[in-house]
C-alpha cells in the first residue's frame, strides 16, 4: 500500500504530520474570462491545471499549479485520507482574513480494486489538489487566490514571486485573451471490444434471469486517433461552446487529461444542506418538438427505464437516510433534457446531520446504480468479471470542496480521456433481465455523441 501526502514546490515530500506554514492572498477582479486564465497557465503549469463549472453555471473554478496534492492507493480508506488530510492543512490557514477560501479539487476512480488499464497509468485511485493559481467565479463574483505550503517559514520574497507570478498571469489572460481553437481531425476510430462487450451483455443478462443481480450497468470504449496534437485547451473551447447546459470539467496530470461535460450531479453541500439527483433512464432527443415530446412521453412510461431509475431513487433515498437528519423526495421523475439525449431524474435535498460530510456522502453515493447497479456489492464483481474495458476516472466523481465543508462532485459520465494523443470515450448501460445486446449497442452509441462531437466526428449521422 502506498499512501502519498506531498507538496509540490520541487520533489518535496511531506508528511501528514508536518507541521505546516501557508500562505495564501487573495484579489477580487472587475472581469476575467476562466477560459483566458487556464490558457494563460499552459506554458508554466502544463499537466498541473483543472477547470470545473456547475451545470447552473453560478460558480466556475480554474487551478493553475499545485500547491498541495492529496494521492491514495488505499482502496478503503480513500475517503477518509482525503478528509484527514484536508482538515490538517486547513488549521493552518488564516481563513477569517480572506473572502475566498481555498478549494481542494479531484477525483476518485471508479473501482480501485481493478488493475488499471495503461492509458489510465497517470491517474492515482485518489488524486486531490489545492492549486498555486485558483480562480472563482461565483455569482458574478471573481477572485484570485494565490497559495504556497512549506514546511520552513515562507518569506517575503516568495511571496512576493508568487504575486508577481500571479499577476503576469492576469496579464497575458486580460491581454492574449482567448486562442482560436478548431476541432480535430480524427484519423481513425476504433471500437474497443466490440464483441467481447456484446458477449457481456448476454452473459449478464442471464445472471440477472438467474436472480444472480437485479441490474449491472456495462460499458464499453472508443479509441480516437488524429493527425495533430489534441490540447486541454481545444476540448474546453468545445465542450463550452456545445454543452453548456451540463458539469464542465478538465483534470490535467502530466501529459495526460480527463475531460467531460456530464448531466450528472452526484451531490452538492451547501450550508450543512445536501443536493443530490437520481438521474437513470434515457432515451434520444426528437428532431422536432412533437417528436421529441413523444420520445420524452416513451420514457417517462416505459417500465424497463423505470426500473432502472427506481433503483437510483432507492439507493439514494438510503444514503440520505443515514446521513440527513431530514429530506425530500418528489413522488416520481420528471426529464432531464440536454443537447444529444434526455434522461429520468428526480431531485432529492436533506439537511446533514452533524457528523456527516460531504465526502462521506460521495462514498455512500458511489457508485450509484445508475452507474454500477444493484445489488451495489454484487453488480461491482459481475462489471470486474464481464466488463471488457478499464472504466479509469469514467463514472466516477469529481469535484470540489472548500474549507466549510461545502462543494459539489458529479459522475463523470458523457468524458473522455486524452493519453498519447489519443482519445479514449465511455458509455454504458443498465443491463436488466430483458436487455437485447444490440439495443444496449445502439444506446452507448447515443451517449457517445457528445465527447464524439466535441472531437469533430460522428457516429450514425
Amino acid at each position: 500500500m502506498n499512501q502519498q501526502l506531498s507538496i509540490t514546490n520541487g520533489d518535496h515530500h511531506i508528511e501528514q504530520t508536518a507541521k505546516l506554514s501557508f500562505y495564501m492572498d487573495t484579489l477580487k477582479m472587475d472581469s476575467l474570462s476562466p477560459r483566458a486564465f487556464y490558457e494563460a497557465g499552459a506554458t508554466k503549469f502544463q499537466g498541473k491545471r483543472f477547470f470545473w463549472q456547475n451545470r447552473e453555471k453560478t460558480f466556475t473554478l480554474v487551478g493553475l499549479g499545485h500547491a498541495y496534492t492529496v494521492t491514495s492507493d488505499d482502496h478503503k480508506n480513500r475517503y477518509a485520507f482525503v478528509e484527514d488530510a484536508w482538515q490538517n492543512l486547513m488549521q493552518y490557514a488564516d481563513l477569517d482574513a480572506h473572502e475566498q477560501q481555498p478549494i481542494f479539487f479531484g477525483s476518485y476512480t471508479f473501482d480501485p480494486a481493478k488493475t488499471p488499464a495503461e492509458e489510465w497509468q497517470a491517474f492515482p485511485e485518489t488524486y486531490f489538489a489545492l492549486a498555486t493559481h485558483q480562480l472563482v467565479i461565483r455569482n458574478e463574483q471573481i477572485f484570485i487566490s494565490t497559495f504556497y505550503v512549506s514546511e520552513e517559514p515562507i518569506t517575503e520574497e516568495k511571496k512576493q514571486s508568487l504575486r508577481n507570478e500571479r499577476d503576469e498571469l492576469l496579464h497575458s489572460a486580460q491581454v492574449n485573451g482567448l486562442a482560436s481553437h478548431i476541432k480535430p481531425q480524427i484519423t481513425q476510430t476504433i471500437e474497443r471490444h466490440k464483441e467481447e462487450y456484446l458477449q457481456s451483455i448476454e452473459n449478464v443478462t442471464a445472471l440477472i434471469k438467474q436472480q444472480q443481480a437485479d441490474k449491472v450497468v456495462i460499458a464499453r470504449s472508443l479509441a480516437l486517433a488524429f493527425d495533430g496534437d489534441i490540447t486541454s485547451e481545444m476540448m474546453l473551447a468545445q465542450i463550452t461552446a456545445e454543452q453548456p447546459e451540463s458539469y464542465l470539467f478538465i483534470f490535467e496530470n502530466g501529459q495526460d487529461f480527463f475531460f467531460g461535460a456530464s448531466p450528472e450531479r452526484l451531490v452538492m453541500v451547501k450550508d450543512h444542506d445536501a443536493y443530490s439527483s437520481c438521474v437513470a433512464g434515457s432515451i434520444k432527443r426528437g428532431s422536432t418538438k412533437e417528436q421529441d415530446d413523444a420520445y420524452g412521453s416513451e420514457l417517462l412510461n416505459d417500465a424497463k427505464n423505470l426500473q432502472e431509475h427506481q433503483y437510483v431513487v432507492d439507493m439514494i433515498r438510503q444514503s440520505f437516510d443515514e446521513n440527513c437528519a431530514n429530506y425530500t423526495l418528489p413522488e416520481g421523475p420528471q426529464l432531464l433534457k440536454i443537447r444529444d439525449i434526455q434522461h429520468l431524474f428526480t431531485p432529492v435535498e436533506g439537511q446533514l446531520k452533524d457528523d456527516a460530510s460531504i465526502l462521506r456522502m460521495v462514498k455512500n453515493l458511489h457508485p450509484t446504480p445508475a452507474l454500477g447497479g444493484a445489488p451495489r456489492g454484487r453488480a461491482m464483481e459481475v462489471i470486474r468479471q464481464y466488463e471488457p474495458t478499464d472504466r479509469g476516472l469514467y463514472a466516477a466523481p469529481i469535484g470540489w470542496m472548500n474549507a466549510a465543508g461545502d462543494g459539489e462532485f458529479a459522475v463523470a459520465i458523457r468524458s473522455a480521456l486524452v493519453h498519447d494523443n489519443q482519445a479514449y470515450l465511455y458509455a454504458g448501460g443498465g443491463i436488466v433481465a430483458d436487455s437485447n445486446p444490440e439495443s444496449e449497442y445502439e444506446e452507448t452509441l447515443v451517449k457517445f455523441r457528445p465527447m464524439l462531437r466535441a472531437f469533430g466526428g460522428t457516429l450514425h449521422g
